[in-house]
Order: C-alpha cells, then sequence, then structure tokens
C-alpha cells in the first residue's frame, strides 16, 4: 500500500510540476509529513532523494547519514512524478495564462492555510 501510495504522492507532485512549475516543496514535503507522518528532517530528506539527487547530492548524503531519507519511498515517488511531470506539462497547454495563476494562488493559499493551521 505504501508503494502505490508513494507512486500517486510523486504522480500528483509530478502533475504540480509539470502544470505549475513547481511539486517538490508544496506537495511532496506536505504529503510526506501529513500522509506518511515523516518528520520535517525525514520528510525534507526524501524528497530531496526522490527529485534532486544529481544536483543535490552532498545534501542527500548529509540527509542520509543522519538517518532521514527513505530510499524506497523516495525511488517509488520519484517514478510517479516522472509521468505525472509530462501530465502535468500536456494539460497545463490547455489552460489560459490568467486563469492558470488564479488557479496557482489558490493552491498555495488552501497549502498555506492547512500547514498554519493543520496539526
Amino acid at each position: 500500500m505504501d508503494n502505490i501510495l508513494s507512486i500517486l504522492i510523486g504522480l500528483v507532485s509530478g502533475i504540480s510540476s509539470g502544470f505549475f512549475g513547481i511539486g517538490g516543496a508544496i506537495i511532496l514535503i506536505p504529503s510526506l509529513v501529513y500522509v506518511f507522518k515523516f518528520s520535517q528532517h525525514l520528510a525534507q530528506g526524501t524528497a530531496l532523494t526522490a527529485l534532486l539527487l544529481p544536483v543535490g547530492i552532498l545534501a542527500v548524503i548529509k540527509y542520509y547519514k543522519s538517518g532521514d531519507v527513505n530510499i524506497k519511498v523516495a525511488l517509488f515517488i520519484a517514478l510517479g512524478f516522472i509521468v505525472g511531470g509530462f501530465v502535468g506539462a500536456t494539460l497545463v497547454q490547455a489552460v489560459p495564462s490568467p486563469i492558470l495563476k488564479k488557479v496557482f494562488a489558490v493552491m498555495l493559499l488552501c497549502i498555506s492555510v492547512y500547514m498554519l493551521v493543520g496539526k
């Protein structure tokens, strides 16, 4: 079940990335914290591993040495993210720029409010 959930989170993050140009920090980290109940450190380390391994390799090594990386979840998220990024980039082409800007703002606002009042 965790594998399927990891892929779905990666897919949503990928679609968000392709659609809005974001995904990791806005979708992935809160999902790992609230859905998987990861600590903030474990969520950030796992997200780095899934998304930025070539770019953030030194940060990943530091998180990994501290025990703050879940390799299995990171790999499944990466799988979903690859497919989702393509889907999101394809879908966003049909959305007019003014509407996309408003949808993006509402998404950021909802996530911000949830993170401020969530447990």
